[in-house]
């Protein structure tokens, strides 16, 4: 087997790494231009933002997707100039004494004709309009604002007029809200002070870790550059590619996290060579010279991740794996240019005080650095298959909630109590039932004999026989006349898994039989019904995501390691970390744990946490294994190779997890249901791979595979490019 070493590797000193190469360049040219690359920086960081200043942001959520019933339903609708195709909002008029004074219909009849007068609205249909919109015990109402765009194109400064010219109806015990996605943006959180205790609490770590502010602040700071440049630089590429809302607050998310922990695997090997001996610039040479490599290798890794992600054809969410991807390499090139010129202006402070810690690290005798994880490497080698399958057990349990796992999309029902959005949806679901916030839109196309009147009504009565329905309105044709409208009202809540049932089942069973007798076509559409074919659409392609995603990691790996069962490895163990994310993600946002409401899994959330957190625990896969490498070629021994990789590695792979855990985990402060799940799934991920993964499973099983795990058959040897990081 071609990964055996040959003998005499056995009594042949470390390979020193050579002078050349594209990172020991890069090394080089940043210790003699630091200033000129220091600038260069804060020159690309102000253009960025100047030029993003001026063009401003285009972010949009776009849920669509070609082909599905939802977006054929839009399609009719505004082929016939139906409002319905469009966002509205809706205007929740509550008092308990009752609505149905003479002066509270004036004062709300005035209301709504100033709201049918303000920019971005089409019409208003009345709250008094329909005995409809009057809930039965006279107390709550509402009227529906067709606005003359997407909800998601919206402006909030358009919202919040709406919602105070709504609000001069209130008074004398009646209360006003507004609901609908829209308002939903009138909530949103930024995220802002999340971000700021991740920074904090990973500053704290990586003082205890170097011992100094300035070189903790060395990782930190390059972070923030790279962050700071890709946000600029995605307020550009939002006028190019559609790019979520919520994706800059993601992109800041991993920015921070990666861009401390690529400048910290860097900085940890500089130091390493500081204490053995090394000057300055050559310390910096060698440390871009192997950790540089490793950090590219899992940046690329990432990237790859990241981009499987178009082969989803998900519309925004390309646009935010996009945005991630730029992020990532952004804050690969900083790890590889900016942080070597800070390093070179403050290499001599360093040399100094990280000399004089080890030199009174020996004064007192104290054991060498590593050793505790020697022991603990040790440890594992004696019982391997226990700690193998007690690991993998533990993981597998966490991890089966994920095969029940729901997808869906928050809605107002999980937005902060007190907002607007929320009280509104409580409103309408104490006075009319919880499916009126969630109707389904069914559009009736014109039949072969013309009456789609007459076709409508039929669909209405099939309603009123139909199990899961709790009412459905009247006739609504479109601007033509040629095609109409009914709305129909779950029982249940938009999130219910039975709204989820009955969507299906009308879609399936209801709508053909009724076509089949009137001529006409059906289709169903409506936000709760374009949640479902969105998810419908991420749980058919994940398979293919998941191939494409794994297999392009593994051939990476193998063209690094020169190994098939490496790779394997990787991606196996990769995948059981990620399953006990998601399925305590799972137990936590779905069944209610740790007090969260219970409620769907955003329905791109398992693919963005699989993409990020599969290229992400490469970083670790990456470094740990190239330097057990780096001492199996050295030395022949691979048991010997597996503990003193782990022995010069666990330290920086603890402290590295322990930062992305802070930076991640923070964001579970936030107000916002999708930054939490994203905070939390990733921090848990995290915490399973840098811990459990590499510190017991990897040692675990590289030693029951021995030097077979270094195995490459010569015809695949032959054919597969080869990518040297030692």
């Amino acid at each position: 087997m071609t990964g055996t070493p040959p003998r005499t590797h056995s009594t042949a000193p470390a390979a020193q790494p050579d002078s050349g190469g594209l990172f020991a360049r890069s090394a080089v040219f940043a210790h003699r231009h630091r200033w000129t690359a220091l600038v260069l920086w804060a020159v690309v960081l102000a253009g960025i933002w100047a030029a993003a200043s001026s063009a401003g942001d285009r972010y949009r959520d776009d849920y669509s997707i070609p082909g599905t019933e939802t977006q054929r339903t839009v399609e009719l609708l505004e082929e016939h100039g139906s409002g319905q195709g469009g966002g509205s909002l809706e205007i929740v008029l509550h008092d308990p004494d009752g609505l149905r004074g003479k002066a509270v219909r004036q004062a709300v009849g005035a209301m709504e004709a100033k709201v049918a007068g303000l920019p971005a609205v089409d019409e208003v249909r009345g709250a008094f309009a329909d005995p409809s919109s009057l809930s039965p015990d006279g107390t709550t109402a509402f009227a529906t604002v067709t606005l003359d765009r997407p909800a998601e194109e919206m402006e909030v400064s358009d919202t919040r007029r709406i919602l105070d010219t709504a609000r001069t109806a209130a008074g004398d015990g009646v209360r006003v809200e507004l609901g609908g996605e829209a308002a939903g943006e009138l909530a949103a959180d930024s995220g802002g002070a999340a971000e700021g205790a991740g920074i904090l609490a990973a500053l704290v770590i990586l003082v205890f870790m170097f011992g100094t502010v300035v070189a903790a602040g060395l990782p930190v700071i390059t972070a923030l550059f790279a962050v700071g440049t890709t946000l600029g630089a995605i307020v550009l590429v939002s006028h190019l590619f559609t790019v979520a809302t919520w994706a800059p607050y993601v992109m800041m998310l991993v920015g921070l996290g990666v861009g401390i922990d690529y400048a910290l695997l860097v900085f940890a090997r500089y130091r390493t060579e500081l204490t053995s001996g090394a000057e300055t610039a050559e310390a910096a040479r060698r440390a871009l010279q192997t950790a540089g490599r490793t950090v590219a290798v899992a940046g690329c890794t990432v990237i790859i991740a990241l981009l499987g992600l178009v082969a989803l054809g998900l519309g925004a969410l390309r646009g935010a794996a996009l945005a991630v991807a730029l992020t990532i390499l952004v804050t690969m090139l900083a790890s590889l240019t900016l942080l070597p010129a800070l390093l070179a202006v403050f290499g001599k402070r360093f040399e100094r005080q990280f000399r004089a810690r080890a030199a009174k690290r020996a004064e007192r005798g104290k054991s060498e650095e590593g050793a505790g994880w020697r022991r603990l490497g040790a440890a594992v080698q004696r019982r391997p298959v226990a700690v193998l399958v007690l690991a993998v057990v533990a993981l597998g349990a966490l991890a089966a909630p994920m095969l029940g796992m729901r997808l869906g999309f928050a809605d107002a029902g999980n937005d902060p109590q007190g907002s607007t959005s929320r009280e509104a949806y409580d409103r309408l679901a104490d006075g009319f039932g919880p499916g009126v916030n969630g109707p389904l839109v069914i559009a009736v196309a014109p039949p072969e004999d013309g009456d789609v009147r007459a076709a409508a009504r039929s669909l209405t009565t099939a309603l009123r026989d139909t199990p899961g329905i709790a009412g459905s309105s009247g006739v609504i044709p479109t601007g033509d006349g040629e095609a109409a409208t009914v709305l129909a009202y779950p029982k249940t809540a938009p999130q219910d898994e039975a709204t989820t049932d009955l969507v299906h089942r009308l879609r399936e069973e209801v709508l053909p039989g009724l076509s089949e007798r009137t001529g006409a076509d059906y289709l169903l559409g409506g936000a709760t019904a374009s949640v479902i074919d969105y998810s419908d659409t991420v749980a058919a392609r994940m398979p293919l995501f998941v191939a494409i995603v794994v297999g392009l990691s593994m051939l990476l790996l193998a063209a690094v390691f020169r190994s098939l069962l490496i790779p394997l490895k990787a991606a196996l163990l990769n995948l059981l970390s990620i399953g006990a994310a998601l399925g305590a993600i799972t137990l936590v946002f779905q069944n209610g744990w740790l007090g969260e409401q219970a409620g769907p899994i955003e329905a791109y959330l398992p693919v963005m946490i699989f993409a990020i957190v599969f290229g992400l625990s490469m970083d670790y896969e990456v470094f740990l294994l190239s330097r057990m490498r780096e001492e199996w070629l050295r030395t022949g021994d691979h048991t010997a190779a597996v503990r003193e990789g782990l022995a010069r590695t666990g330290a920086v792979v603890t402290a590295a997890g322990a930062i992305m855990i802070v930076v991640f985990g923070s964001f579970f402060l936030s107000d916002d249901r999708m930054l939490r799940q994203f905070g939390f799934g990733l921090a848990v991920a995290i915490f399973m791979d840098a811990v459990v993964i590499r510190c017991l499973l990897v040692p675990a099983v590289l030693r029951l595979l021995g030097p077979r795990a270094w195995w490459l058959p010569r015809p695949v040897e032959r054919i597969l490019p080869r990518l040297d990081i030692d």
